[in-house]
């Protein structure tokens, strides 16, 4: 199991041993002894087009000034390597208030970990009918 750089050592140390050890002290000693830490690749993200459907039309336009809540959502999906394995996350923001309204978490990035945000952005808020935009990428689910 690799080390990825000083925060994870710090967090070891402070966390796993219960020592007590500034960060930068940690850092300043790892960079004398010439120990670096592990960097992982970064991918593509995971925006996944469908070649066979036709994209929407942009509503939004890069125009992301609303006079109101509920007016326009954004949603994204990223990607969380843990020990266990990669967790999805769905999030939707307002942008107006530039809150989280919804969110869902899952191991897998079905259709489901983006109704399931969805829904919960709805049940939270609760807009009015055909009153929102919700603009994202053009990712297949």
């Amino acid at each position: 199991r690799g080390t990825y750089g000083w925060p994870r050592v710090h967090a070891e140390l402070t966390l796993g041993l219960g020592l007590v050890v500034n960060h930068k002290r940690v850092a300043r000693l790892m960079r004398e002894a010439g120990i670096q830490g592990l960097y992982r690749r970064r991918r593509r993200g995971c925006t996944v087009r469908d070649p066979h459907t036709e994209p929407y039309t942009d509503l939004v336009d890069r125009e992301v000034s609303v006079d109101g809540p509920n007016e326009l959502w954004c949603t994204d999906i990223t990607e969380h390597p843990t020990e266990e394995g990669k967790v999805y996350c769905a999030a939707v923001l307002d942008a107006y208030s530039r809150r989280v309204v919804g969110w869902s978490i899952d191991d897998n990035m079905r259709t489901e970990l983006v109704t399931d945000a969805l829904g919960m952005a709805i049940t939270r808020r609760s807009p009015e009918p055909y009153s929102a935009i919700l603009h994202s990428d053009h990712g297949s689910q």
